[in-house]
């Protein structure tokens, strides 16, 4: 059984409550906690000017604000800490609120608490987006209410008294909201996993173990869906209490989703053709899979067949811009791992200019230039990885002889200008940047609205 929500009310009301971090998701979820009768202060590095607007308007509202460089500082006195998800649990001064007898927890912790639709919970390093888009859109069109939040979406918290047992919930939870899950949901899905994040885990086992949160505290009657073809999720079904279901790309499954001669297949039935998927790619008919798994108690085969071969796809996740002079260009800005990138240069029939690189998460690059070479004609590189993409492309000559030709730009303005001049009639430029984007932009959609602001801008 859910927790009643009404218990939390009563738990917040006339607290001293923290919420580390003033933005997307915080932003509401400090509006609700002043309707619940808290006493918020709000904690950013940003300035008042950064603000802007959002400062005003919580200060008008009796927000005490703890901003700039030292924010952090006066993180002390409080009953409740709400972090943001990238803060880590045991940065200094959370422990040390922590210690003081503080309750640290994050939005999402509290909706997965006390939320009382059927939650459908997606992670992964690659496809996760999409795939709980997917999720998203059979059960809409199966006639649910239908919740998606998480890393997309709406922060769903402040909506949490909207949402009815028969509703349906669907939310991408990255590492960082999972590192401190100790919840259960209805459904798990783990698309893939590999490195990612490095930057911000302590290894490659603290992320996996992160991901592990999405399916450990799950009850016997849950569901956990993983990929058949990938070492590390095959290996959760060990550890796994509720219902496992599976899907693959390059087996038949008994009991789970699957690829077959042209087919995409849920047990024993036949869902759609792949050439009639409205988006393409392998990766994106695993996607499809996966969500078949997942959604197969409350949604149909006709339904799943309707859904793939109508549904355009995810902004910022292989979108046609434009094109110029005979030339095609793709905004992939969501790739931000060399895996998610091949994934991408794999959805197209012909070798593209790829214009790549951005913030470090210390990840190889080693896999962008050994398993996307065959799809590449020429990279054009920015960013703070710009160095370390070049030098994977030069151990590739080295060791193997194989030269694709890279040039490296200072600007996403520059990229766009030398990619014209490299393309000529019938080639494809794409930006799947296998990295973050934190060095030049807030996000990923950010980097990618630019990206078609300067493309629609060519003449």
């Amino acid at each position: 059984m859910k927790r009643d929500f009404k218990e939390f009310k009563e738990f917040i009301k006339n607290k001293k409550v923290a919420v580390v971090g003033i933005g997307v998701s915080n932003i509401p979820l400090i509006n609700f906690l002043l309707k619940l009768g808290s006493e918020v202060t709000a904690f950013d590095k940003k300035t008042k000017e950064d603000l802007g607007g959002v400062y005003d308007d919580f200060i008008s509202k009796g927000v005490k604000m703890e901003l700039g460089e030292h924010y952090l500082d006066n993180l002390t006195g409080f009953e409740v800490v709400f972090k943001t998800p990238s803060m880590r649990i045991d940065c200094d001064a959370l422990v040390k609120v922590k210690n003081e007898g503080a309750y640290v927890t994050s939005e999402m912790e509290e909706f997965v608490r006390y939320c009382k639709g059927k939650v459908y919970a997606i992670t992964g390093s690659d496809g996760k987006t999409t795939t709980t888009s997917i999720v998203a859109k059979l059960l809409e069109a199966e006639g649910y209410k239908t919740w998606v939040g998480g890393n997309i979406g709406t922060p769903l918290f402040a909506n949490i008294e909207e949402i009815e047992d028969e509703h349906r919930v669907v939310l991408e939870l990255s590492s960082f909201q999972l590192m401190t899950m100790n919840l259960p949901v209805d459904v798990a899905i783990v698309t893939n996993l590999t490195p990612n994040h490095l930057d911000m885990h302590k290894g490659m086992q603290e992320y996996i173990d992160s991901k592990k949160n999405i399916f450990l505290y799950q009850n016997e009657s849950d569901i956990l869906v993983v990929n058949r073809e990938d070492e590390i999720t095959y290996e959760f079904e060990k550890e796994a209490k509720g219902h496992i279901r599976e899907f693959s790309s390059k087996r038949v499954l008994e009991h789970g989703a699957y690829y077959k001669e042209g087919a995409l297949y849920l047990e024993d039935k036949k869902v759609c053709e792949k050439e009639n998927i409205i988006i393409k790619g392998m990766h994106n008919v695993e996607n499809y899979l996966a969500a078949f798994a997942a959604t197969k108690d409350d949604v149909k085969i006709e339904t799943m067949k309707n859904v793939a071969e109508t549904f355009g796809g995810v902004e910022h996740r292989c979108e046609f811009v434009r094109e110029i002079d005979g030339v095609k260009y793709y905004n992939d800005s969501i790739a931000s791992t060399p895996t998610r990138t091949v994934a991408g240069l794999r959805a197209f029939d012909k070798k593209v200019i790829l214009i790549a690189g951005g913030y470090d998460k210390h990840i190889p690059f080693e896999p962008l230039a050994e398993d996307g070479y065959p799809y590449i004609k020429e990279v054009v590189i920015l960013g703070a990885t710009k160095y370390k993409i070049k030098e994977a492309f030069e151990k590739l000559k080295l060791e193997k002889g194989i030269d694709v030709p890279t040039v490296m730009v200072e600007s996403l303005e520059e990229a766009v200008e030398v990619s014209r001049k490299i393309a000529t009639e019938g080639d494809i430029v794409t930006l799947s940047p296998a990295c973050a984007s934190f060095d030049m932009f807030p996000n990923f959609a950010v980097r990618g609205n630019k990206f078609k602001e300067i493309v629609n801008a060519t003449n």
